[in-house]
């Protein structure tokens, strides 16, 4: 028998104060009073038909009085038929006008309050999507933004800030107008019956609150838990290929099973802590009722009142008592709030990620870079590069050579402004690249990865990716380019086939096609045909011949031909640059970079190919 497995809590923070939750509450009000402010005349509407709906929520409380008054008095009549034809007719007709306006009503509150929802939740999702585009490369790779825990994060907040718009306006809002108007009512008729309703109201929120606080601990951990699911499933779905082909489905399974039990065991023990709790609100509630109940009738039978306010009373106590019975919900709702809204809008305001905007003009850029002691350590604390210098010509290839590792890709995202030095300085036609506007920069900027993104849709939406105002002549002629072309005719629905449904090496391609139709001045390649194979390679070199021609382009390569084909060579090794300088020099020397070269030659046994050539 196996056991079961050990299971490591997650770290769950401690629960804030009464006074943290309450300034963190109205933080939050705040900051979505700024989302609503557009719908003020919606919410007015609103809440002006919630306060004629609770007006008609009181009208069965009267109608049943007098039903039972005027039943009373007939009863000792000679021929009660006649008087109570006419008493059921006019309390039919006033329930049914009473219904019909009601409906009318409640129609018009929970669709008004429903477009606020809708257009919340829209305005929400829009703005942090926008907001998120702007932050720097640092913030996606920070590990509390990993995609998955990003994407609950985001989800999450929307729909516990919507829905708590949701139970305000539709659900909550009418019951505790219902309420007020009722405990008035009550007040109007008896101050000791009033009295008993209003005595119901700081009870139930005690004990509301107490449970609301002891259910919070349990809605951090679940919401911890949900994360770290939701970025198990798309790690797992990521990484199919290697779990298949390691056989480790077991083992992945067990791991899903083992949230799965945390969130199990979080889920039942805090509905029971719920149960316990509503079973003591409907006890209390049942006492009030039991006191109404004696109080009206002692005053019955004092004569002070009718019959009829029995009844009367126990509706009226009924109304008060629905929102104060549903006050947990809104507990749950606003700590629901506090925990997954604290976390949106976290992200919505990290202002140190956005990506800083200068001034200066990108139109003309010569390419000409200078690296001046540049350090770099990425977020989770790897140290990428220590004190870098090197310079880059402009309209000239420099190649950047480095075993795996060495730091070569980092430089490339230093100068893209994927990221920013810890330390030293870049200088880009001699201003600090701090000074150019970001995405002017990258504008004028063409980047080739190893591993290229291709988008959901059609192979001419991916191209036209390089350039939205592109013709499908340029289209064509970057395909052509990127030796992609005759590839792409031959299939079924040719420009307009699924890209994604294209090998590694055609996709490489189209990558490569989106480069071509930008067509920018200065180009950062990193292995461009390290997909490709040996035919692809060498049709991509000539492509690629061509668009180094009076540009600046810096290669990142462990192909032999492209790196003899730069004019300046680069060497780094484990963050730090070498050697620089040309290939027949470097090799002269004998150091790091003949090192590289030589072993490179040797993995493509030169030797025997020469040999083979002159057979």
């Amino acid at each position: 028998m196996t056991s079961k497995p050990r299971r490591v809590p997650l770290n769950i923070q401690p629960p804030q104060q009464k006074s943290e939750r309450r300034a963190l509450l109205w933080e939050i009000l705040k900051k979505l009073a700024v989302f609503a402010k557009p719908y003020r005349l919606l919410i007015v509407l609103t809440l002006a038909l919630t306060v004629l709906g609770s007006f008609t929520a009181q009208v069965n409380a009267f109608v049943l009085r007098y039903a039972v008054d005027g039943l009373t008095g007939i009863v000792g009549l000679s021929d009660p038929w006649q008087q109570g034809a006419k008493l059921l007719a006019v309390i039919s007709a006033v329930l049914l006008t009473k219904e019909v306006v009601s409906v009318a009503l409640s129609f018009g509150q929970r669709y008004f309050g429903e477009k606020i929802r809708i257009n919340l939740s829209r305005d929400l999702s829009q703005t942090v999507i926008e907001r998120i585009l702007t932050y720097k490369m640092a913030f996606y790779t920070s590990e509390d933004n990993a995609s998955g825990k990003l994407q609950t994060r985001i989800d999450l907040g929307v729909s516990s800030l919507t829905s708590l718009v949701q139970n305000f306006f539709i659900d909550m809002l009418p019951l505790f107008a219902n309420a007020i108007v009722a405990l008035v009512i009550m007040f109007m008729t008896n101050v000791w019956i009033g009295l008993v309703g209003l005595i119901l109201i700081p009870v139930y929120f005690v004990i509301s609150q107490k449970q609301a606080v002891r259910l919070q601990g349990f809605r951090r951990q679940f919401r911890r838990y949900r994360e770290a699911k939701s970025g198990q499933v798309i790690s797992l779905i990521g990484s199919i290929s290697v779990v298949k082909s390691f056989v480790r489905e077991p083992i992945e399974a067990q791991k899903h099973l083992n949230i799965q039990d945390e969130m199990t065991d979080n889920q039942l023990k805090s509905r029971s802590i719920g149960f316990i709790y509503d079973a003591v609100k409907t006890f209390i509630e049942q006492i009030g009722v039991v006191v109404i109940i004696v109080l009206t009738a002692y005053f019955v039978i004092q004569g002070q009142m009718t019959i009829g306010m029995v009844m009367f009373h126990v509706l009226l106590f009924q109304n008060v008592a629905a929102p104060i019975r549903q006050l947990h919900r809104i507990y749950d709702q606003i700590n629901t709030a506090l925990t997954y809204a604290e976390g949106f809008f976290d992200i919505l305001e990290d202002d140190p990620q956005i990506e800083p905007k200068g001034g200066l003009d990108c139109q003309h850029i010569k390419g000409d870079i200078e690296v001046k002691n540049v350090s770099f350590t990425y977020p989770n604390g790897t140290k990428a590069l220590s004190d870098v210098s090197f310079s880059i010509r402009p309209n000239k290839i420099t190649a950047l050579v480095g075993l795996s590792g060495a730091g070569k890709s980092t430089l490339i995202s230093l100068l893209v402004k994927f990221y920013a030095p810890d330390s030293g300085q870049i200088l880009l036609d001699g201003h600090d690249l701090e000074d150019y506007d970001t995405q002017a920069l990258r504008g004028q900027i063409g980047l080739v990865l190893q591993q290229n993104h291709i988008f959901s849709g059609s192979i001419v939406d991916n191209i036209r990716y390089g350039n939205m105002a592109a013709t499908m002549d340029d289209i064509i002629n970057a395909a052509k380019k990127a030796s992609i072309h005759e590839q792409i005719i031959a299939l079924p629905d040719g420009y307009d086939s699924a890209a994604n449904s294209l090998s590694g090496g055609q996709q490489q391609r189209i990558a490569l096609a989106r480069m071509f139709l930008k067509n920018p001045p200065i180009v950062f390649l990193d292995e461009p045909t390290a997909s490709l194979d040996a035919i692809a390679s060498q049709q991509i070199k000539k492509s690629l011949d061509l668009i180094k021609q009076d540009r600046t382009v810096i290669i990142v390569s462990h192909n032999i031909a492209q790196i003899i084909d730069a004019d300046d060579l680069v060497v780094i090794e484990n963050g730090r640059v070498v050697e620089t300088g040309t290939h027949e020099d470097l090799y002269a020397k004998r150091g790091k970079y003949f090192e590289i070269f030589s072993a490179m030659s040797d993995s493509l046994n030169l030797a025997k190919i020469n040999s083979t050539l002159h057979q």
